[in-house]
């Protein structure tokens, strides 16, 4: 009997934790194995393996992500960083505009949100932590986007554009115009991009003169946010929390 190689293992792995979405508590073998298109045979060993392990965690007949990954996850240096930095800053930043705040990293074509303070009678907004989105679809995504080399928009074009809100950028020419205004300016804006009604401005966190490492934003309802008087606050809460991280 062949063995795994090492990488498929890895891969499976990965994709059963990622077939826990936002909404998800607990899953079954049947729908885990539906999600992931893995042998149902392969679908239940891992799942004891990585029951055992603290991966996931049982529950019934169903298993739900493990205290384990909680664990592992406060130790990804960049996430404790910048979030123990960002938090006073971004709590300051919502007390002073009242919107919703984010704060999240870039990862790929996509964005990670590490924190989000919300702000009284916010829009809904499709982010939570932890939750992925198209960067170019967000006002984070596109601070960061236009403050990383042009590798990581090449591939983000190649990719694809998908549409997220209503007015969502999907062809590649307009969004590399604005990309190249929010590097100039140093502030990203978005109206309706993300998720109907909702206005967003937002701006880069760098450690020192290296890449960046995250981006803030400040989200609410179009026609009741003037996010032109609230980028100049957004951007300084951006470089108060860069002053503050870790050069290396």
């Amino acid at each position: 009997m062949s063995l795994e190689p090492a990488t498929s293992v890895v891969r499976r792995v990965s994709d059963l934790l990622a077939a826990f979405g936002p909404g998800d508590t607990y899953l079954g073998v049947n729908e885990l194995t539906r999600r992931t298109g893995l042998p149902k045979a392969t679908v239940s060993r891992l799942v004891k393996e990585m029951a055992d392990a603290g991966l996931l965690e049982r529950y019934k007949a169903k298993v739900g992500l493990g205290l384990r990954l909680f664990e592992l996850g406060e130790r990804v240096s960049r996430r404790r960083s910048v979030r123990t930095v960002a938090l006073p800053y971004l709590a300051d930043l919502q007390e002073a505009t009242r919107q919703t705040v984010h704060l999240a990293v870039l990862d790929g074509t996509e964005v990670v949100y590490l924190e989000i303070l919300p702000g009284p009678g916010a829009p809904w907004l499709p982010s939570e932590v932890g939750r992925r989105l198209p960067a170019h679809a967000t006002g984070v995504g596109k601070a960061l986007l236009a403050a990383s080399e042009p590798a990581v928009i090449d591939a983000l074009i190649t990719s694809g554009l998908p549409r997220v809100g209503p007015r969502t950028i999907t062809l590649p020419g307009p969004l590399v115009r604005q990309l190249r205004r929010i590097a100039s300016s140093g502030i990203a804006y978005e109206h309706e991009e993300s998720a109907p009604g909702v206005a967003c401005v937002a701006a880069v966190i760098r450690a020192g003169d290296g890449p960046p490492v995250a981006a803030v934003s400040a989200s609410g309802w179009i026609g009741k946010v003037d996010i032109r008087r609230v980028g100049p606050a957004v951007r300084t809460t951006a470089l108060r929390i860069s002053r503050g991280l870790p050069t290396r």
